[in-house]
């Protein structure tokens, strides 16, 4: 059995290699049930079997780079789970902007005119400038853990999904530059006979449909954060203490 004071060990020799609060749990917990094995069936006092288990763990926090989503090098384990969790949050952004592309599309058709598509187009895509902002507004309890911050050494991330919360001030800024453009393509490619560029077309489509993904991840990554600080309230309000 591991005492407060041996858990509080493990933490923060954790701690040292950065790992984010939400992780950091994580693998205390593996790493706790590791060492007790290794009491148990070596009949080693804590501190030796702590010793192996950093042995045995050596590898995961070896640092690595993870482009796109981390400019700094990272442990090997933080990458693992992030890549997982990620990867599910990607899939489900690109499914919720399919089906955004699709309202889109509806909207082209379901415009009499060009201004008012212009003006369906700009009401539709404020919903994804304002949609975030209004759930951080709403979420006051969310404001101090939203920056790299903690009571330990060091700054951690509270939750591997924090570090992409700031993406929303790029993309809801480029949204609001795509908001101020007349439409002059998108609209007379499917509701006319008039020729378009194909460039220009392109731009006007996929640039919205990126944006509009990207800020649904964002959203994904603020409630999931959310939530897992929702399952660390406990640690957090004792390391408050």
């Amino acid at each position: 059995m591991i005492s407060k004071e041996q858990e509080q060990q493990i933490i923060d020799y954790l701690i040292l290699h950065r790992l984010p609060v939400d992780i950091l749990l994580e693998v205390k917990d593996h790493m706790a049930e590791q060492i007790s094995d290794i009491q148990r069936q070596e009949n080693l006092d804590f501190d030796k079997a702590l010793l192996k288990t950093q042995k045995l763990w050596a590898d995961e926090f070896k640092m690595t780079g993870y482009p796109g989503f981390y400019r700094e090098k990272i442990p090997v384990i933080v990458k693992k789970i992030v890549k997982e969790k990620y990867n599910g949050i990607i899939k489900k952004s690109l499914c919720f902007g399919m089906l955004s592309f699709a309202v889109n599309l509806t909207l082209i058709y379901l415009s009499a005119d060009q201004e008012i598509y212009n003006d369906l187009f700009r009401l539709y895509n404020s919903l994804f400038v304002l949609s975030p902002f209004l759930f951080w507004v709403f979420n006051p309890e969310m404001r101090k853990y939203a920056r790299q911050n903690f009571k330990y050494r060091g700054k951690l991330f509270y939750t591997s999904y924090q570090h992409n919360l700031g993406l929303y001030i790029i993309c809801g800024n480029v949204m609001f530059q795509v908001m101020l453009r007349k439409d002059r393509y998108v609209f007379k490619f499917f509701r006319t006979e008039d020729p378009v560029a194909l460039v220009p077309l392109m731009i006007a489509v996929l640039v919205p449909f990126i944006l509009q993904g990207m800020i649904i991840f964002v959203l994904i990554n603020f409630f999931e954060h959310k939530k897992s600080l929702y399952n660390m309230r406990d640690f957090l309000s004792q390391a408050s203490e």
